[in-house]
């Protein structure tokens, strides 16, 4: 069971917050932690000189990240930080849960995989840490450096649930369209733990959260913290 002593469900903040703010950014993730969120999602990709960089598309004004050295991304995106900044922020936040989505294309490789796998291993905090991916192969190489982390597998468009247990992934996250309280019973029977999102208004929040999901990922935390707070749980 992941996160054993973390109560249910988990809401966390879709690239920090997504309003007010840059996503994907320190700003963005203080903001959604300090608002009272468990924790956040981000995006992870590498650029051509090797900086593990927390943005969500595969491109930037100027060319593709995973091309682009870190000095000409920075330039580029206004707020853009690293992976190792954003653990330097998560040991000031010691309860608050990290899930880390991996960008990757099934079939690229430019060493992303591995060097996350690298640097949250070697983290203090990895215990709180869960790597997701819409890439299983990504995932089995992340899997394969960093083998007690536990990680997820994203899904959209059709439920392919049993890729996970198959290839010993711990969670599934599917978007929240291809849930139902009865679909969401049973991932949960097979032992796996359950994120969905994205959640952005009050009516999805009510629907995740009651669910019976694990965790829930949204941009906006206080319609994540009204809803919670509306179905009585603690």
């Amino acid at each position: 069971m992941l996160f054993p002593d973390r109560k249910r469900p988990l809401l966390l903040g879709h690239r920090g917050v997504r309003q007010g703010v840059r996503e994907n950014t320190l700003q963005a993730f203080e903001r959604a932690l300090d608002l009272g969120l468990d924790g956040v999602e981000l995006d992870v990709q590498r650029s051509a000189d090797g900086a593990l960089v927390v943005y969500h598309d595969f491109w930037v004004p100027g060319g593709l990240v995973h091309a682009m050295p870190y000095r000409e991304l920075k330039a580029a995106v206004p707020g853009l930080c690293t992976l190792e900044e954003v653990l330097e922020l998560f040991d000031r936040y010691p309860e608050a849960v990290l899930n880390v989505e991996l960008k990757s294309v099934p079939g690229f490789d430019d060493g992303r995989a591995l060097a996350t796998a690298k640097l949250l291993d070697a983290w203090p905090g990895k215990d709180r840490v869960l790597v997701s991916s819409f890439d299983p192969v990504a995932l089995l190489a992340f899997r394969d450096r960093a083998p007690g982390i536990p990680i997820g597998f994203l899904f959209l468009g059709y439920d392919a649930s049993r890729i996970a247990p198959a290839l010993g992934f711990e969670a599934v996250h599917p978007r929240l369209d291809l849930a139902t309280r009865e679909k969401v019973a049973a991932w949960k029977e097979a032992g796996l733990f359950v994120t969905l999102w994205p959640i952005e208004t009050e009516e999805e929040a009510r629907f995740a959260l009651d669910s019976g999901a694990d965790a829930v990922i949204g941009g906006f935390p206080r319609v994540l913290l009204k809803a919670k707070q509306e179905l009585g749980y603690a």
